[in-house]
C-alpha cells in the first residue's frame, strides 16, 4: 500500500505540475493554475501521514518507509526547482515568453550551479536522515529500525557524492572546446586568461 501511495505522489506531482501550467498558460488563468501548483505540497504531507500511520498500525519498518523519507526529502528541496524549470520551458512554448535559461556549461559558473545543486541534494539527504530518526523513535523498541538506519547510511552516501560532484567541477573546471563562440565569455567567467 505504501509502495502504491510513493508511485501515486509521484504521479500526482507530475499531472498537477502539468495541470497547473495548462491552467496558467494555455487557459490563460494564472491564479486557477497558482492554486493548482499549490496543491502539490499536500502530496506530501499525504505521504508522511499514511507513513506514519503505517508504522502506528504496526507495520514492520522496511524499505518502504526509508523510500518514502527519501522521497520527500527529495520533493522538499527540489520540487520548487523543477516547477520553475518547467514553467520556464511552458511558458517558452506556449506564452512566446523568453528561451529558458540553460545552466552554464564551463568554468566557474559552471561549478556555482553543481555547488548549489550539491546543497539541494544535501539538504534533501538531511530531511530525509531527520525523516527517518523521527521513525526510529517512533518505533522505539516495538521493531527492527536496522532498515532505516540503513537508509540514513544511503543519505550519507548522497550527501558525499553531492559534494564530490561539486569539488569535482571547482577542481577540474570544464573548458569550453576550442574555438567555441562562449570561449572568451567562459575564461573571463573562471577567472582564467585566454590560452
Amino acid at each position: 500500500m505504501l509502495l502504491a501511495l510513493i508511485i501515486a505522489a509521484e504521479i500526482g506531482f507530475w499531472v498537477l505540475l502539468a495541470l497547473g501550467l495548462a491552467l496558467r498558460y494555455l487557459a490563460r488563468m494564472p491564479r486557477a493554475g497558482l492554486a493548482v501548483l499549490l496543491c502539490e505540497p499536500l502530496l506530501e504531507v499525504v505521504l508522511l501521514v499514511a507513513t506514519a500511520a503505517d508504522l502506528r498500525d504496526g507495520g514492520e519498518p522496511g524499505w518502504r518507509h526509508g523510500l518514502a523519507a527519501v522521497y520527500i526529502g527529495f520533493t522538499v528541496t527540489h520540487g520548487h526547482y523543477l516547477v520553475r524549470w518547467a514553467d520556464a520551458r511552458f511558458a517558452h512554448r506556449f506564452a512566446g515568453g523568453p528561451p529558458p535559461v540553460r545552466p552554464p556549461r564551463y568554468g566557474s559558473a559552471r561549478a556555482a550551479h553543481e555547488w548549489r545543486m550539491s546543497a539541494r541534494a544535501i539538504g534533501a539527504a538531511a530531511i530525509a536522515a531527520g525523516l527517518l530518526q523521527a521513525a526510529i523513535w517512533y518505533v522505539g523498541d516495538a521493531g527492527d529500525v536496522a532498515p532505516l538506519r540503513a537508509w540514513q547510511g544511503r543519505m550519507e552516501y548522497v550527501a558525499g557524492l553531492a559534494v564530490l560532484i561539486a569539488l569535482g567541477y571547482t577542481i577540474w573546471p570544464k573548458r569550453p572546446p576550442k574555438g567555441a563562440a562562449g570561449d572568451r565569455a567562459s575564461a573571463a567567467s573562471a577567472g582564467r586568461p585566454q590560452r
